[in-house]
């Protein structure tokens, strides 16, 4: 069964039902117990609305990507009362934006960690789908000028009346870089525009795994340029980017943090500032909360995955074990793992590196289950461990990582040993005898950081985020977390859930952006990037930062729009967004923050952190269930705080052991449906072959290539719609040849519908201009296209749907739109009863007033 409105609901009703249950029988023995501890769940429409979130995001772990992706890629209709105006972000602004990322990188870094720099700028549409967003109440049409002579649609003069809002949010919506899109989260935006009196900008970019990293970043970026610097035939004018505030949750908020830094680098003008709401930017899952939090998230315990399709995972059927023990001292160099079905990867990179003995016994002996990756003592593997590396045998690291100063042996005496975050770069000078070595105390992925120093490393096989490789998890770009700095960024309001599992992550990046100096990066990540090396000495003003976490809730907060913390929330960030905008730069520099709410007995409206001028440069708050802010803890009793750069970044043998757990049952459970996926790939790949082979046949011809190369005469016209070859579009399918893209690209592939529907669309649609010619399409493939309801006779095939919304007829009966109604009505009724209690709060402190004034 796919996801839809109605399995989803056949899977969330059990949940309902048992919600309502335990909710009861929790609430009573607290009232029998006399326990007065409030607690978010109390409420029981969040309560309800948790479970269900929850129960969803489950559910969609147990269905295949492409139906996750569809269910949440299906338009939705606006409500009657807001202005929504789809919009394409055109190629124009795509090729300005990969031209910043191909500069930003580099060509060495393009071909070693990208695997080019064609692949991912590949798609299907002609641009970016996107939306303007403003509530009709906040235009004044009448008010626009408008040309005489020209006709407008409705759409246009809405558009035009837009340009009288002075503040503009840039939004980019999260789900696990994977699913979601503008239709899930059409209605938060549409709660923030209403807030800010302005108008809202958001983007369907690219999703993963079909179009992995960096393709989304290449989207969102490329939609901030349209904003600034649009086409000549944009219907907007250019946007300061001091009117511009960027907001994102979860992935959204990390692709914003990680445009900021691409930014920040090249030179180009930055937003007013940034809203980054539960920010994932650590891929490695390296920080404690991960595996502490997770009964208090809608997060599932495993992660991620999903059920088998052709799309994902790259190889259902893992034939060598999802982990092996690592099979050489060198660590495998990015960009390449080890992926299954493989053995050149394994041989290009190891080849000359293995012992002449190594045929005797594999020494990347797969491992299939936890029970096997915990006992190695019988194991006889020609490898160093980790504590055999040279920078261990001069008793000069420790490994562990654990406490500050010096390190303590076993009988808890103090030693020699460096402290790791001395290893930093911000940290002074220190002599390092083998760079090398760094590897083993800061494996880079796939490589994982044992607990016990003394056991070989484990290597992952697989890969375990659909958004990138497992060896590029490590990437600053990827996790930013490890940027080398964070410093001389615009403003960031920063918000977390304390009960989420990234909550740790979230902290140390607010302090890491406040305070450059004092959380460096790891030496393993300045080693690997030229580019962090230069900014961890050029950027070191600090970011001024306002971090709020708040009490009871969970990932992406402002998901719970009914609930009080929620309304706080988006109060605060319509505050902060009008406030970066619509202040001086001068009156800024001094109040980047606007004073939102007093801390009860204190004279000063937060817990400030100042520099010595007494500017603000962080703001570290707590926040109730009741939206009440109070002082954060002192830095030296967060656990996030506590731990050193060399321990971050890094996937560590726990979490590896968290995730395998789920994998494994995954594979059980869907072990027949992996087996008839491999079979339907070759099918779809041999259909490939005879795709491009004929188009050769009709004529169809790349740049660079001899006419001698086209066996037949090109066929009469038929009565097929013909494309054209666009000047904008730079690379189709065909152009890859000398570059390495992820197993998961479909830009690459040929063996999933999707990827089939992009080659067809770049070879008799919408060719790229190396393509000298469009082959003709014959009768016989028009009339086969009409029963095929992945194709189209007349008109190109509907692309993947990680980029092209679905459409329906069904969409106001769509699961996502009912869940709106649901949560806007418990809204209603919450904000009534919050109305009622304010009246009586009031009421009492007057006969309060009246009493004391009588006597």
């Amino acid at each position: 069964m796919t996801v839809s409105t109605f399995s989803a609901a056949v899977h969330i009703t059990p949940t309902v039902i048992k919600t309502l249950y335990t909710h009861g029988k929790r609430k009573a023995k607290k009232l029998k117990n006399g326990d007065e501890k409030e607690e978010a769940t109390d409420d029981i429409f969040f309560d309800e609305a948790f479970h269900i979130v929850k129960s969803f995001i489950l559910l969609g772990t147990k269905n295949t990507v492409e139906s996750l992706q569809a269910f949440t890629n299906t338009h939705v209709p606006a409500p009657p009362w807001t202005a929504v105006i789809p919009v394409r972000v055109p190629l124009h602004s795509c090729n300005q934006a990969a031209d910043l990322l191909i500069q930003w990188f580099g060509p060495e870094d393009l071909k070693r960690v990208v695997g080019g720099e064609r692949w991912w700028q590949v798609r299907g549409l002609d641009g970016i789908d996107a939306e303007w967003i403003a509530e009709k109440s906040h235009l004044r049409p009448e008010s626009v000028h408008i040309d005489a002579g020209r006709r407008y649609s409705e759409e246009e003069r809405l558009l035009m009346s837009m340009e009288q809002l002075e503040t503009t949010m840039l939004y980019i919506h999260g789900g696990g870089y994977y699913w979601g899109s503008i239709n899930t989260h059409r209605y938060q935006i549409i709660k923030y525009a209403h807030k800010i009196r302005g108008r809202a900008f958001t983007v369907n970019y690219r999703k993963a795994p079909q179009y992995p990293w960096p393709c989304p970043l290449h989207d969102v970026l490329a939609a901030y340029l349209y904003l600034i610097q649009p086409p000549h035939d944009a219907a907007h004018k250019p946007i300061p980017p001091s009117k511009i505030v960027f907001a994102g949750d979860s992935a959204g908020g990390a692709l914003c943090l990680t445009m900021l830094t691409v930014l920040r680098d090249l030179g180009q003008p930055l937003p007013a500032g940034a809203v980054l709401i539960s920010p994932w930017v650590d891929l490695t899952h390296s920080f404690p909360s991960i595996r502490t939090n997770t009964a208090t998230d809608i997060i599932p315990p495993h992660g991620f995955m999903n059920k088998p399709s052709v799309l994902w995972p790259v190889d259902p059927i893992e034939g060598g074990g999802r982990v092996a023990r690592a099979h050489s001292d060198p660590l495998l160099k990015p960009c390449r793992a080890d992926i299954p079905g493989s053995d050149k990867h394994v041989t290009r990179h190891t080849a000359q590196v293995l012992p002449t003995d190594a045929g005797k016994k594999s020494d990347s002996t797969p491992v299939g289950s936890k029970h096997q990756l915990s006992s190695n003592s019988a194991l006889s593997i020609p490898l160093k461990s980790q504590k055999k590396s040279s920078f261990f045998d001069g008793g000069k690291c420790d490994l562990t990582g654990r406490g500050h100063g010096r390190s303590r042996d076993q009988n808890g005496n103090g030693s020699n040993t460096i402290p790791m975050d001395e290893l930093a770069v911000n940290r002074g000078s220190v002599s390092i005898p083998n760079l090398d070595d760094i590897d083993f105390w800061q494996p880079n992925p796939p490589k994982v950081l044992m607990k016990n120093p003394g056991d070989v490393p484990l290597e992952i096989r697989s890969q375990i985020q659909h958004y990138a490789m497992t060896e590029q998890l490590s990437h600053p770009l990827v996790s930013p977390i490890l940027q080398a700095s964070l410093g001389n960024l615009c403003p960031l309001y920063i918000l977390a859930g304390d009960g989420e599992v990234l909550r740790d992550e979230i902290i140390y990046l607010a302090h890491k952006a406040a305070n450059p100096a004092e959380y460096p990066v790891r030496e393993g990540v300045i080693r690997d990037g030229l580019r962090q090396k230069e900014n961890a000495h050029k950027f070191c003003t600090p970011t001024k930062v306002h971090l709020q976490v708040y009490d009871g809730m969970c990932h992406v907060l402002t998901v719970f729009t009914f609930t009080s913390s929620a309304d706080y929330a988006y109060n605060s960030i319509a505050e902060f967004a009008k406030h970066v905008t619509q202040r001086s730069a001068e009156y800024l520099d001094r109040n980047p923050f606007p004073v939102l709410q007093p801390i009860p007995g204190s004279d000063v409206p937060s817990c400030a952190m100042n520099d010595r001028s007494g500017d603000i440069l962080m703001i570290r708050e707590r926040v109730d269930i009741h939206g009440r802010v109070r002082f954060m803890e002192p830095k030296e009793d967060i656990t996030a705080l506590q731990l050193r750069p060399s321990e971050i970044g890094i996937i560590k043998e726990e979490t590896l052991f968290k995730w395998l757990e789920g994998q494994e049952e995954w594979d059980r459970r869907f072990k027949y449906c992996a087996t008839k996926v491999m079979k339907n790939r070759k099918t779809i790949e041999a259909k490939s072959k005879s795709i491009i082979k004929k188009a050769r046949q009709r004529g169809l011809s790349l740049v660079g290539e001899s006419d001698d190369l086209v066996e037949m005469p090109i066929v009469g016209r038929s009565n097929a719609v013909y494309g054209a070859i666009q000047e904008d579009r730079r690379w189709g399918p065909l152009d890859l040849v000398d570059e390495e893209p992820p197993p998961t690209a479909i830009a690459a592939r040929r063996d999933t519908r999707e990827a089939l529907a992009l080659l067809k669309k770049s070879i008799y649609h919408t060719a790229p201009t190396t393509h000298k010619t469009i082959p003709r399409v014959k009768t016989v493939d028009v009339v086969l296209a009409a029963f095929d309801p992945n194709d189209a006779p007349f008109r190109h095939p509907r692309q993947s749907v990680s980029e092209q919304q679905v459409r329906t007829g069904m969409g106001y009966i769509h699961g996502m739109r009912i869940w709106q109604s649901i949560v806007s009505r418990s809204g209603r009724k919450v904000a009534v009863k919050a109305a009622e209690n304010t009246r009586r709060v009031g009421d009492a402190l007057m006969e309060t007033g009246d009493k004391a004034a009588s006597k």
